[in-house]
């Protein structure tokens, strides 16, 4: 397959697997004129990327996951301890997110959105908050 065919086989633009190529996740065979020539185990490897990236993993634990993947030595446990490692970090993203809609919303139901200049959303952006000294 060329670079289009796996593009859309694999629902990723083609700027991403070059992208992906550039810094070693996947190693596309070159034909004789040098285009790229990828193979199936090639449009797993993105498939399975962008399901990982979908879910929020970075570069480097897509790395250490395709890796994982493609270890048949590798321990469950190994796998598991990367994915709880992420799991906890969304935890607390939605944590940080859940504050800061709780202080935006009190914010927006304090201000009256009139025609005088006084603003309780502009009053509380300038006072520091627990939200933002994390």
């Amino acid at each position: 397959m060329n670079i289009a065919e796996v593009a859309k086989a694999a629902g990723l633009p083609a700027k991403t697997i070059r992208y992906y190529e550039d810094i070693g996740l996947i190693k596309p065979a070159r034909s004789e004129n040098g285009y790229r020539a990828f193979g199936p185990n090639d449009l797993h490897k993105l498939a399975f990327v962008a399901r990982a990236r979908s879910l929020g993993f970075s570069i480097q634990e897509c790395r250490a996951l395709l890796a994982l993947y493609e270890d048949r030595d590798r321990a469950s446990a190994d796998v598991k301890a990367l994915a709880a490692a992420h799991l906890d970090q969304i935890r607390a993203k939605i944590t940080e997110l859940r504050a800061m809609e709780s202080t935006l919303a009190d914010l927006v139901q304090a201000c009256h959105g009139d025609q005088r200049p006084d603003c309780p959303i502009l009053h509380g952006l300038s006072q520091r908050s627990s939200v933002n000294a994390q």
